[in-house]
Parts: structure tokens; sequence; C-alpha cells
């Protein structure tokens, strides 16, 4: 069983993949369904229990670096323009009408995930290999440990609770393993602008 209070760090995002808690409040599934959206952390004074059961359960991201890795993508309620700005993006890369949120969903579970169930997922994360320096900003790469780190400009940062940090030269001559999946990386190169803690600019 899972501990929803275990990492002190709330970030500057919540998000919601489904009810991921049993009747007594206890983690235990990855998540339920195909809506996986990244929210703000206050709306309208609205207030959300954490652990409840029956109800969407809080995740909670660093910045939308982290989110999009996770496969989620901006809610269209509470971070409507930018919601907007990700449609747009992913519209001009794939040279199609903007898309709705029922295809972003679609589009999303099926390069996130490669089939199965159970409580503990990372194994099933599908990755996919890119050379580093057509990546944009805000794309997260793992290397051969799956150590997560961010692609900002010229360097990579690698990630902690609190925020990003040891940055280093950006590697050359190679391919890299990428945890962001195409369409939001796409959405990234073609003007989607994620929100970045403030950590990646130190």
């Amino acid at each position: 069983m899972g501990d929803l209070h275990a990492v002190p760090h709330r970030g500057l995002f919540t998000g919601n993949r489904g009810c991921l808690v049993d009747d007594h409040g206890q983690i235990a599934r990855h998540h339920r369904g195909d809506l996986w959206i990244t929210c703000v952390t206050e709306y309208r004074g609205w207030q959300h229990p954490v652990d409840a059961p029956g109800t969407w359960t809080p995740l909670f991201f660093l910045d939308d670096a982290v989110a999009l890795a996770a496969g989620h993508r901006p809610c269209g309620l509470c971070r409507r323009s930018d919601y907007a700005r990700y449609r747009e993006a992913v519209s001009r890369a794939r040279a199609e009408p903007p898309p709705g949120a029922a295809r972003l969903n679609r589009l999303l579970a099926t390069e996130r995930l490669r089939p199965g169930r159970g409580l503990e997922r990372a194994a099933d994360r599908i990755t996919w290999t890119a050379s580093p320096g057509l990546l944009p900003p805000g794309t997260i790469i793992v290397d051969s440990g799956r150590n997560p780190s961010l692609v900002i400009d010229d360097r990579l940062m690698s990630f902690d609770f609190s925020g990003w940090a040891d940055p280093r030269p950006m590697p050359h001559g190679e391919t890299v393993e990428v945890l962001t999946p195409p369409t939001s990386v796409a959405a990234m190169q073609y003007g989607f602008e994620p929100v970045l803690h403030p950590s990646a600019t130190m």
C-alpha cells in the first residue's frame, strides 16, 4: 500500500488520473481511465480531499515538464488558455484541425504505457529515442538507470522533488531515451511553452 503523504514538496501543479485509492484511502492502483490532466493547485476556492474513496485522487507535479513526461496534458477547465495553446500546437505539429480532449486523451494513452495492470507501472512506460539537440526545452529524458533529466536550452538538469539541479552540458553525437510522449514533445516544438519550476533557470 502506498503513502499519499510521503513527499513533502507539493510542486506547482496537481493532476488527475482517476480514483487511485481503495475504500480505506490507501493507494491501490496506478490510474483509472484515460483522462490524465494537469491542474492548478488553487481554483475558485474549491477544496478537494487528498485520499477520499470514490473520487479522483490528486497527484502533485513539480512543473509542466514532469506532468507532461508522466503522460498528462493541461486541464481544459482550470488551465483553459494552456489547454488551448497545447491543442493548437498539436494541431500545427500534426497538420490537422485542433484535436478535441477525447482525441488528445487517446493519443497520449497510446504513447505513455504498454498494456498491463498493477500499481507499479514504471517498467511499462513507453520511451523513444531522439537526438538531444532536436528536443525542445521541457522534454525529459532518462539514462540507463532510468534517472530523469530535464532538457533546458544547451544543458541537462537532474530531477529532485524540490527542484531541478546539477546542470551539465547537453550530450552530443548520440541519441537519448525520451520519457516525454511524442505528442507533448511535438506540442513544445510547435509553440506550447511549459511552465517550469524556477530552479530550471538557475
